[in-house]
């Protein structure tokens, strides 16, 4: 059997091209986008927000919550059970166990929980979002 050899020639620099993909997801008007996360702060939708947040599909608000232990059924009581669908939580910096009890009180409102750190959390919900899957994200703000 004879190998077949195969001969690569460089185009010349006049002939490259440089290909260039936008990955940012497709998110309809309105959405909260979230753009970036640190410094103890976010940009979710051309706004700044200090500290921690709540982030629905259309609006954000802030979120008393500071530690992963501090993450209850109670610091979540704002959402609405008629929202349902799936709870992005992130739980900081580094991904730690969630409370024990949390999943089971979640569920009875209607809620599955992803648990995650902060920056999984903020690239998980911005997938759900271009998909527009029912979603809600809980950020602890990381430094």
């Amino acid at each position: 059997m004879r190998a077949v050899r195969i001969a690569w020639r460089r185009l010349p620099k006049r002939r490259r091209r440089l290909i260039s993909l936008d990955i940012t997801p497709v998110v309809p008007a309105g959405r909260q986008l979230i753009q970036s996360y640190g410094g103890g702060r976010f940009r979710i939708a051309g706004v700044g927000f200090e500290g921690s947040v709540l982030v629905r599909s259309e609006e954000t608000h802030p979120w008393p919550v500071r530690t992963p232990d501090a993450i209850t059924t109670e610091s979540l009581a704002q959402l609405d059970a008629t929202e349902g669908g799936i709870l992005v939580i992130g739980c900081g910096p580094r991904f730690t166990a969630p409370p024990a009890d949390l999943r089971a009180g979640l569920k009875d409102r209607g809620f599955v929980l992803e648990w995650m750190d902060t920056g999984a959390a903020c690239r998980t919900f911005n997938v759900l979002l271009g998909e527009e899957r029912r979603a809600v994200a809980a950020l602890i703000a990381v430094d």
